[in-house]
């Protein structure tokens, strides 16, 4: 075992009585050690219930004959970090996690590790750190948060993002937006629609390193407290038969996991997580890749923001399992890929598609492509990424005049002060990895712009990105970013912009000729963070084309 390094020999005698100092007995010690990764705290509600799903985890863990030892990461809302400068923050700590877990995992020679996260950056820090240190690991999320219920129907916090909006735009009465705001988020759980946090948790199933019913069992529901003492046993088969994170992710896994992607319509932050994932592993990823999957791969669900379904319905009607079945009556699912359950055809044979009304079935789907898509022109020669199913059919393609705006909060203001028009392309820059720094969500801005039903007449486009709560023509990572020369640096007001979503294609019509004179007077802007963590991570971070990673 992994922790015979800690507890083997009479050299290790001193590591053996601090062992005893935390009142694990002989028995105990000599088990496989197994790590139960944390993330509760009293901050976020997606991680305010975690102590229960680890007590259960624990307790698997011990069934399955294992000592479990838990630790804690931080985590960070990002409901609560938007549209301040603590936004800046949110992306940067998915690296943080990501470290964090593997100094503790490795300095104390771990056998095997249950992961549990939830919410935006956790997910994707944890599945970071699992392929680094690459030891038996199950992940076992906090699960969505229920739907808000109002007698005007179903609501979450996007419901508010958006309602802020219709309030200034006098088609929602602030006594309403109270009733929203008293009801939309009912209690603990990942914000209850296809937002990234919940697209992570249901693609790490996709994946193969989380149990079926992983990313769409309620945080409430016991169901999720039998998941995680399952998982917990299950994480002692695969210490047994040493089958680690590099055995179940592979080139063959990752597509799987796109695929699903695409079936859901998810979240654009997976075009961040996913590369930065499988970077840890050496494996290849391209955003070509995406459009090619995004091309073959209906679009099944339409979950909020893009429709009014929302986890719990996903959940009922067969969750993941149902829609890899889905998927598979067409070959697009690779079944023979390794998971923390069998293999994925095993997967499939357990599922069943419960509510075809949720989970279209393939032959009907709601769009012959995929949920998300990256588009290329001369303003994003490395990419910009932006979810087609969530775009209204008179935004898929547009052309209208630059608002050019510094930052969020100068957009937030032009949007509120009703300084945008109908057919306008909001453009906010200097949010990318480095400029931002931290390539801040443009949440606020774009619900408000859906809020006073700007949503069919006016785009954004922005080298930040988007909350998974995010619907209409929101075009985000833009690459190469402001900060480091890209052509959304050298956009003027009243500039027109091209978009073509079916088409692939992000341009700005003005001549090569005029962009290389502007180029040629541009200066790169001073760090606006120069203390911290926050001034390293602006000058190490990559594009967001490569997953914004460090290297």
């Amino acid at each position: 075992m992994r922790s015979d390094k800690i507890k083997k020999g009479i050299a290790k005698a001193p590591h053996r009585a601090l062992l005893r100092a935390l009142g694990l007995t002989v028995d105990e010690i000599e088990r496989p050690l197994i790590a139960i990764v944390n993330s509760e705290n009293e901050v976020v509600p997606g991680h305010i219930h975690l102590g229960k799903i680890a007590e259960a985890a624990k307790a698997g863990v011990r069934l399955g004959g294992g000592t479990p030892m838990e630790f804690c990461t931080i985590g960070i809302c990002d409901g609560i970090a938007m549209n301040h400068e603590g936004m800046m923050y949110s992306l940067a700590s998915r690296e943080v996690i990501a470290d964090s877990v593997e100094l503790e995992l490795n300095a104390h020679q771990f056998d095997g590790a249950v992961m549990i996260p939830n919410c935006d950056k956790v997910v994707p820090g944890m599945l970071m750190a699992a392929c680094r240190v690459d030891i038996p690991t199950i992940f076992v999320s906090g699960g969505p948060m229920l739907a808000g219920r109002t007698t005007s129907g179903s609501s979450d916090l996007i419901s508010l993002f958006e309602g802020v909006g219709s309030v200034k735009a006098n088609k929602m009465t602030e006594a309403e937006l109270l009733e929203l705001e008293e009801s939309a988020c009912p209690g603990c759980g990942s914000c209850s629609g296809m937002f990234t946090a919940n697209t992570m948790n249901c693609l790490t199933e996709a994946i193969g390193l989380g149990l079926p019913g992983n990313g769409t069992i309620p945080a409430v529901n016991a169901a999720r407290i039998r998941l995680a003492k399952e998982a917990g046993k299950r994480v002692m088969d695969l210490v047994r038969e040493d089958i680690t994170p590099s055995d179940i992710i592979t080139a063959g896994s990752l597509k799987n996991a796109l695929t699903v992607d695409m079936a859901l319509g998810g979240s654009t932050n997976t075009i961040l997580h996913l590369p930065a994932i499988v970077s840890e592993l050496d494996i290849d990823f391209s955003l070509e890749m995406v459009n090619e999957v995004s091309s073959a791969t209906p679009n099944l669900c339409k979950i909020s923001p893009a429709g009014s379904d929302h986890l719990e319905d996903l959940d009922i009607a067969g969750g993941i399992s149902a829609v890899l079945k889905e998927l598979s009556k067409k070959g697009l699912i690779n079944e023979d890929e390794q998971t923390v359950y069998g293999r994925v055809k095993d997967v499939i044979a357990a599922g069943k598609n419960m509510n075809t009304k949720v989970i279209r079935d393939i032959s009907d789907p709601h769009s012959n492509t995929g949920g998300l898509a990256v588009l290329w022109g001369n303003i994003a020669s490395e990419g910009a990424v932006v979810k087609e199913a969530a775009v209204v059919k008179e935004m898929l393609t547009h052309k209208g005049p630059a608002r050019v705006f510094d930052s969020e909060e100068e957009a937030f203001e032009a949007i509120m002060g009703d300084k945008i028009s109908a057919g306008d392309v909001i453009v906010v820059r200097y949010e990318g990895p480095r400029g931002g720094p931290g390539m801040r969500e443009m949440l606020t801005p774009t619900s408000a712009v859906s809020g006073m039903g700007l949503g069919a007449q006016v785009a954004l486009i922005t080298d930040g990105r988007f909350s998974g709560g995010t619907r209409g023509a929101a075009i985000g990572h833009v690459s190469p970013e402001a900060a480091a020369g890209g052509v959304i640096a050298l956009i003027e007001e009243g500039d027109i912009i091209e978009i073509d979503i079916p088409g692939r294609k992000l341009n700005l019509s003005v001549s090569d000729e005029e962009i290389d004179k502007r180029r040629s007077v541009w200066e790169a802007p001073k760090l606006k963070i120069t203390k911290g963590y926050m001034s390293r991570y602006a000058k190490s971070v990559s594009s967001a084309s490569k997953g914004a990673i460090i290297r």
